[in-house]
């Protein structure tokens, strides 16, 4: 008791000791574990080595979700690792880690990681973490108790070392140890407490979310691609609309990330942003495909439409400044969040796409219908008819010109508008016979 008081005072960590959790309590059996990590530990285990599922995987079986990933943590070395797996690789040089593949599936092997990191920046953020250590090292440095939870698939049984099971059950999220250290040393952190929090309806206990605010300016220290693989992560967790707005409850939107800037602080386009993020979320809930792409053009659409309007007003014509109004806000929104160039390529045809629908008359529409892009343009219309910034008149008749047919199409076009010319094709000049004086004519 005495010791344990010492501990909480001091905040040492957790003794060695962790509690051991039986199937009968927690209900996971070795079966609802996938084969690839379940064969992993087994084989490390038969090698002698000590291994779990660990992480994620663990915390969404407990909650009844299914986990995307099964991770898989050991005493093995890498270089172990890689070499009693033979379709396997090395990766990484932060955080040295084993990807084990069995056919589609890709287990990520970690090794227990050392109490204290290898190599720090002057914020304590952490640059380099190869020094490995034991389980009990290993578990202190998880990020979350709900994350500190170790599966052993052969005696499925739970190691809990920082009553990350209770915490399941109060539903809360609370950080390993102090705050504001872990947060120095990933500054990532702070998103992925909201993340956890928002997806599982759960409340982010208050020592963990105290020194959130004053901390937000480190994630400006973070990579942008790390920001935007955490930020996807958020947007296509399927309580995407929940969780930015625990964002900006926490403080983390502020300059730091300028996409959720424009999603708070347009108020033209705050309607526009939650029935997209709805929709994405609702597909998320319902097992459909999510494109990424769609869904940020979504988000930074008024950003696009401020600067178009911008580069009109300094004299260029709408399709150049249209254009130019694109390139514009993805360099200001990829310095702080490193949009893949895959996404952004065709964020800008659905924006691109969007002047075309206004359209209606001679052969364009036509060849509009057969564009590569022309289903995910329509479907963002179909968004902004709904939120009011596009006429629902003009929505309603693509589609129906979808689906009509051919004579029914002819019958829909409307005549051309004032100033929409039909563009002339240019008279090929007969070629004149070089060998020919300039007067003569061809016989």
């Amino acid at each position: 008791m005495i010791r344990k008081f010492f501990r909480r005072v001091l905040r040492l960590g957790p003794s060695s000791e962790p509690r051991i959790i039986p199937k009968e309590s927690h209900g996971i059996g070795r079966e609802a574990i996938s084969y690839g990590s379940r064969k992993v530990c087994e084989t490390l285990q038969e090698r002698g080595f000590a291994a779990y599922v660990v992480g994620g995987a663990v915390r969404d079986l407990l909650l009844g979700f299914r986990p995307k990933d099964f991770d898989v943590a050991t005493d093995a070395s890498p270089d172990d690792v890689h070499r009693v797996f033979r379709r396997s690789r090395v990766i990484g040089r932060r955080f040295k880690l084993v990807h084990v593949l069995f056919g589609e599936e890709t287990v990520e092997v970690s090794t227990f990681r050392a109490r204290t990191a290898s190599e720090t920046d002057e914020h304590g953020r952490v640059l380099r973490d190869n020094i490995y250590g034991t389980l009990e090292d290993d578990a202190i440095r998880r990020d979350f108790t709900i994350n500190a939870l170790y599966y052993d698939p052969s005696a499925e049984t739970i190691l809990d070392y920082h009553n990350g099971m209770r915490d399941l059950q109060r539903k809360s999220v609370r950080i390993v140890g102090d705050a504001r250290a872990r947060y120095r040393e990933d500054p990532i952190r702070m998103l992925r407490a909201v993340r956890f929090a928002a997806k599982a309806g759960f409340a982010i206990d208050e020592r963990t979310r105290k020194p959130i605010r004053e901390l937000a300016p480190l994630l400006g220290n973070v990579p942008p691609s790390r920001v935007y693989e955490e930020m996807q992560k958020l947007l296509l967790s399927g309580h995407a609309a929940a969780a930015l707005r625990q964002l900006r409850d926490e403080g983390l939107h502020h300059g730091l990330l300028p996409l959720l800037d424009v999603i708070f602080e347009q108020p033209m386009g705050e309607r526009f942003v939650q029935l997209a993020l709805k929709e994405t979320d609702d597909r998320v809930r319902s097992g459909k495909s999510v494109s990424p792409a769609f869904l940020f053009a979504a988000l930074l659409w008024h950003e696009v439409l401020a600067a178009w309007k911008k580069a009109q007003g300094a004299g260029l014509k709408p399709i150049p400044a249209l254009f130019t109004a694109m390139d514009t806000v993805l360099d200001i929104q990829t310095d702080k969040l490193a949009i893949p160039r895959r996404f952004t390529a065709v964020m800008k045809e659905i924006w691109a796409l969007q002047p075309r629908f206004e359209h209606r008359s001679g052969r364009r529409p036509f060849a509009f219908i057969m564009q590569e892009r022309f289903r995910a343009g329509y479907d963002f219309l179909v968004l902004r008819s709904a939120s009011g910034e596009a006429s629902a008149e003009l929505a309603q008749w693509w589609e129906r010109f979808q689906h009509a047919s051919e004579s029914e199409r002819a019958s829909m076009l409307l005549a051309p508008q004032p100033g929409e010319h039909k563009r002339r094709r240019r008279r090929r000049r007969g070629r004149k016979d070089p060998l020919l004086p300039p007067d003569a004519a061809p016989a």
